[in-house]
């Protein structure tokens, strides 16, 4: 970049979040340029001066971060009345504002639901220490929908106790099962109603404080 041209500032955020959304090296520029600028004016020579780029490859650029959504043009009236466009990096800046924000909301969500049916099925309001332990099974590796058809398995042999499921996410996760059909798949191979074994099934559960 010569004397005449300005210089370009940008925070590792920023770059972050183009190599997030794979952005060619003329798109990341072109962004880079506008979150620099002063007034967000689209000025085809200007912005192909500054990153020393060919017109045609500015335009290219500022044609695909607009299908992709991550620029925006505003036409907003000056004082003497005259409409000029300007161009807004908003949908860019939320994705770097709020991409560690959606994750976990996400995970929460997902867990919120989990704890909602447990709750729906148990027929009553989770403790702490029950969110606790199915949080632990969760994070130990134990899948959403393995921990759901231990909790319809207990309750199809008559038991509504967290401790009776601990059990049995502990006995399919030692047998290695990391889905549904591994389970109904043993069962049918074994000719069984269920996989849980003899200790199990013979506890007497339903004496269990929760």
């Amino acid at each position: 970049m010569n004397k005449d041209n300005k210089k370009l500032v940008v925070e590792s955020l920023f770059i972050k979040e183009a190599f997030k959304r794979n952005l060619s090296l003329s798109e990341f520029l072109v962004l880079l340029y506008f979150d620099n600028s002063f007034d967000s004016i689209f000025d085809v020579a200007n912005v192909s001066k500054t990153l020393m780029m060919s017109e045609e490859e500015v335009l290219n650029a500022f044609s695909s971060l607009l299908e992709k959504n991550l620029i925006k043009v505003d036409a907003t009236p000056n004082q003497f009345g005259k409409v000029i466009e300007k161009i807004n990096l908003d949908n860019y800046y939320y994705g770097i504002n709020s991409s560690d924000l959606k994750k976990d909301s996400k995970k929460t969500s997902s867990k919120e639901d989990i704890f909602s049916t447990f709750e729906s099925k148990l027929g009553r309001t989770l403790s702490q220490m029950d969110y606790e332990i199915i949080k632990a099974w969760l994070e130990n590796g134990s899948s959403e929908e393995l921990v759901l058809e231990a909790l319809d398995e207990a309750l199809n042999n008559g038991v509504a106790s967290l401790r009776y499921i601990d059990k049995i996410v502990y006995e399919w996760k030692k047998k290695g099962y990391k889905t549904v059909d591994d389970v109904k798949n043993h069962s049918k191979k074994n000719g069984e109603g269920t996989v849980l074994g003899k200790d199990v099934l013979d506890y007497n559960w339903l004496d269990e404080d929760e």
